[in-house]
């Protein structure tokens, strides 16, 4: 599914990066991706000619431990027996406090880039694995339970749009506070919330519970929802 799927999007002209975890580290998935003139960067798991690359630095600093994590990156070119040609493979080594030993990351690559940002373009694959577990939790879309396939397209499209318009209430409605609130906690804090609507001669009262969903913040969300532009055409 992986080469299909970049072909189709090479197809529209567009340019293509891929990141993958320690399953798609295989010499043949490398191949079909530089053939097609794709970029990534896949996680490579440890062995023991990858540690002799940083010997040195997986020694342990001298002196009082810091409270902060200390980082150390090196790229090296590298080839395990099963490739045909060396490849560039960056390493992150991690000293933490009240840790006895480092923690040690490589990742394989063709990336033009310094070694610290192709590790922080990497670990932003967990960042794509968290909406898909927001997609998951929030809006059930793996919930397809129906017997027909039409019946299950069409729930999952439902939840996509469902997902789509609750990611756009949080980054074009929220104050800044809270827009980093995952979908499962603002469902929990700010929807799920109870309510009565009380009935005057001229007018309508909507009372709500002060938990999370204050009336300074009930009011601010309906500010920047009135700031949207309005589509036109």
């Amino acid at each position: 599914m992986l080469l299909p799927e970049i072909e189709r999007q090479q197809g529209l002209g567009k340019e293509l990066v891929f990141r993958g975890d320690a399953a798609f580290a295989k010499p043949e998935i490398y191949e079909a991706l530089e053939r097609r003139g794709v970029k990534y960067a896949i996680r490579l798991p440890a062995n023991d000619s990858l540690l002799r690359n940083i010997e040195e630095l997986l020694t342990r600093p001298v002196g009082r431990p810091s409270h902060k994590p200390v980082v150390w990156y090196k790229g090296f070119l590298y080839q395990a027996a099963s490739w045909k040609t060396a490849r560039r493979v960056v390493a992150k080594v991690e000293f933490h406090a009240g840790e006895l030993f480092p923690r040690v990351g490589f990742i394989v690559t063709n990336l033009e880039m310094p070694n610290r940002a192709v590790v922080r373009f990497y670990n932003k694959r967990g960042t794509a694995e968290q909406r898909i577990k927001e997609g998951k939790q929030a809006v059930k879309m793996t919930r397809l339970s129906c017997h027909r396939f039409r019946c299950n397209e069409v729930r999952l499209a439902l939840s996509l749009l469902a997902y789509n318009l609750d990611n756009l209430w949080r980054r074009l409605a929220l104050p800044r506070p809270i827009e980093k609130y995952s979908l499962t906690s603002l469902q929990q804090r700010l929807v799920k919330t109870g309510g009565r609507l009380v009935k005057h001669a001229r007018y309508y009262w909507l009372l709500l519970a002060e938990g999370h969903l204050n009336r300074r913040r009930f009011g601010a969300v309906l500010g920047r929802i009135a700031l949207l532009p309005v589509p036109t055409g």
